[in-house]
């Protein structure tokens, strides 16, 4: 009687950063989500600062009034608006005294200009994703249940999104992600990835 003995491959190559999106498609794809991703937050920052009129920049009477006193520059309230009367659910006392807050409206201000620079540019993915992925969480929490699904909207699917980009280095693709993570700051820091 003949034994064969086989022996396990042992080459296989290790598992490496470029092994997480597997593909060119795949990191494209990833690539054009963050952008998108990240000029949206941009968008959101600067019709708030400037009430261009897309979502912020209407009177009570439903009249437009473009760089008017909506605009966080001329004295506007950025979170006043859907945090005092959007608000609704197990949180809604929660929100309603922070809106229009000059704390609050500051800090959204600052984390929608953070992280659309940070999308955008692919840079600081990480910081980037985990605000993101904070701020979508929060908006979810205002008008519970959403309005189209028992659970499920827009907010959760952004946040799920802010995982997947800075899993699989999104800013790796157009944007300057590897050369943010060869900075020495960075390497020794790498959250900052």
């Amino acid at each position: 009687m003949t034994v064969i003995h086989r022996h396990a491959d042992t080459t296989a190559t290790p598992p490496t950063e470029d092994t997480h999106s597997s593909t060119p498609l795949g990191r494209r794809a990833l690539g054009l989500l963050r952008i998108g991703f990240g000029l949206t937050f941009l968008w959101a920052f600067f019709d708030k600062l400037l009430a261009l009129g897309f979502h912020t920049g209407y009177g009570q009477d439903g009249t437009l009034d473009r760089f008017g006193d909506a605009a966080w520059i001329n004295g506007g309230s950025p979170t006043e608006g859907f945090l005092k009367f959007g608000a609704d659910g197990p949180f809604k006392g929660f929100y309603n005294s922070i809106g229009g807050t000059v704390w609050a409206d500051t800090l959204f201000m600052l984390a929608l200009l953070g992280i659309g620079l940070a999308l955008t540019l692919g840079i600081g993915m990480r910081v980037a994703a985990t605000a993101g992925f904070v701020l979508y969480l929060m908006m979810w929490t205002v008008a519970l249940p959403p309005e189209n699904h028992p659970f499920l909207d827009e907010h959760i699917l952004g946040a799920i999104s802010m995982v997947v980009l800075a899993s699989y280095y999104a800013g790796d693709t157009w944007g300057f992600g590897k050369a943010w993570a060869s900075n020495k700051f960075v390497k020794d820091n790498p959250v900052l990835r």
